[in-house]
């Protein structure tokens, strides 16, 4: 693993309940993270990439860093996996890809909200008709680390970023709606910066539009949900026979009716990034395609978000072609 920071404790709190699965070093430029995991530990990635026989690599930095470390992974052959965002802009998104497939590296971006159960549960219920043809959805992501002079104190980095809400947050609804309901073909943003304290927006609301379905996502970090439990999220599904919602307490209901509720005693968030993290493992055992595998997640989730900050700047919506089109000249 490389990165021992915020984050990647879920990640080595779930691969070390994986029994098929052993990890043999990590790595991060402050050694003294590095050795708290209780592994080999290293300073310099390229150290131990060249010393330990590995697998595969599980990145987990800032996105800045994702580029140097896919490519120092992929020419050495190994299978990798990389927190998202993929990268801080589509053109080193674009580079990460082609890196990838030059060297026929197998990449999977970790994006974990897919993988969240009562998002799982919803989708089976989508499939099966339980609310007839979809027509619609909302999500509302609520969480209050953005308040005070020194907000989003357990990562700190957020306060410098020039991309913050879509990029960091928003990009997990918007990956989960193309899971729910299919490909996205156009979206309208607006963003503010309400904040002094930092540089990018704190403020989304986004409106897509899919193959019959229409949508929205609205996030900031102000305001917590009045009832919090496993989830920052409330959720609505609607279709022509009926409409099923997510709770903040990862539940389900459909009218006043608790249909499903979250079992799961382990890890983050209905233990999402076990799950996530387990489907890489599979994919790798079975030769599988990964669910959220490079190419795919820069054309239909990443696309989204380049194409979101495109319509901030455009103030009209912009289709997800117009961003891909970019891709393949």
């Amino acid at each position: 693993m490389i990165g021992c920071g915020f984050f990647s404790q879920h990640h080595l709190e779930a691969w070390r309940r994986m029994p098929n699965v052993e990890m043999l070093a990590v790595c991060d430029r402050h050694l003294e993270r590095a050795l708290a995991a209780g592994v080999r530990a290293y300073s310099s990635a390229e150290e131990m990439l060249d010393t330990e026989e590995l697998d595969f690599v599980d990145i987990v930095t800032r996105s800045t860093a994702h580029l140097d470390l896919i490519s120092m992974a992929a020419e050495r052959g190994l299978a990798i996996v990389c927190q998202k965002p993929m990268a801080p802009d589509w053109e080193t998104a674009c580079r990460i890809v082609k890196t990838a497939e030059t060297y026929r590296s197998r990449l999977m971006i970790h994006d974990n909200w897919r993988w969240q159960p009562w998002y799982r549960a919803a989708h089976a219920m989508i499939a099966r008709g339980d609310i007839g043809t979809p027509l619609g959805y909302g999500f509302r992501c609520r969480w209050n680390d953005g308040v005070g002079e020194e907000p989003y104190r357990r990562q700190s980095y957020f306060r410098r970023l020039q991309r913050l809400m879509v990029d960091e947050v928003l990009v997990h609804h918007i990956d989960t709606a193309r899971f729910l309901f299919g490909d996205i073909a156009s979206v309208y943003a607006e963003a503010e910066r309400r904040s002094p304290y930092i540089v990018g927006e704190d403020h989304a609301i986004l409106t897509l539009r899919h193959d019959g379905v229409l949508g929205w996502i609205d996030g900031h970090s102000f305001l917590a949900h009045e009832s919090t439990g496993s989830s920052i999220d409330e959720a609505r599904f609607e279709g022509e026979g009926g409409a099923i919602r997510v709770t903040a307490m990862g539940e389900i209901w459909s009218g006043d009716q608790k249909i499903w509720k979250d079992d799961s005693v382990h890890g983050y968030r209905g233990d999402s990034v076990y799950a996530a993290q387990a489907h890489f493992i599979e994919c790798l055992e079975t030769g599988r395609p990964f669910a959220s595998e490079a190419r795919e997640y820069l054309e239909k989730t990443y696309s989204v978000v380049e194409a979101a900050y495109g319509s901030m700047a455009l103030h009209r919506s912009v289709e997800i072609g117009e961003i891909v089109a970019e891709l393949k000249r």
